[in-house]
């Protein structure tokens, strides 16, 4: 009987340090299973280079929503991303949608800076000012290649 007990305690011990386990991962992978109230902008950007759906959008430094979808415009040749902002968060009609890297070689996400108008967006708006991503290996070669035409 002794050992029994032994085998119960030990099997609920493990099945506990499972269950913490999955929950800590759950929470810092930021995984959400319902979603957040909000609205869906739009913005074009010539390239999003490594941007992905469930990307962060920050405002101020702070996560107000993240990336729900991407698609291509082919007469355009521009990356449409859909931008799904939190209830609450403000976004106004000269707005800038930026993509930026969190540190050298971190994750994409997408940086709203707010300008002065007073109107704002709504569901389904569309962004009109964006900067693209900036590729290293483009800026690596631009340099590499401006200084050999000075030699």
């Amino acid at each position: 009987m002794d050992k029994l007990n032994i085998q119960l305690v030990t099997g609920i011990f493990v099945l506990l340090g499972i269950a913490t386990f999955t929950y800590q991962a759950v929470s810092i992978g930021g995984v959400s299973f319902s979603e957040q109230a909000g609205y869906t902008l739009t913005a074009r950007f010539d390239s999003i280079s490594g941007l992905r759906e469930g990307a962060v959008i920050e405002a101020a430094g702070v996560r107000v929503g993240t990336v729900s979808g991407i698609s291509f415009d082919p007469d355009n040749y521009q990356a449409i991303v859909s931008l799904r902002v939190n209830e609450g968060v403000p976004v106004s009609e000269d707005a800038t949608a930026s993509i930026r890297t969190q540190g050298i070689i971190g994750e994409k996400f997408v940086k709203l800076s707010q300008g002065g108008f007073p109107d704002m967006l709504g569901d389904g708006d569309e962004i009109a000012a964006t900067e693209s991503a900036i590729s290293l290996e483009e800026l690596v070669g631009q340099y590499i290649f401006q200084s050999d035409a000075a030699q």
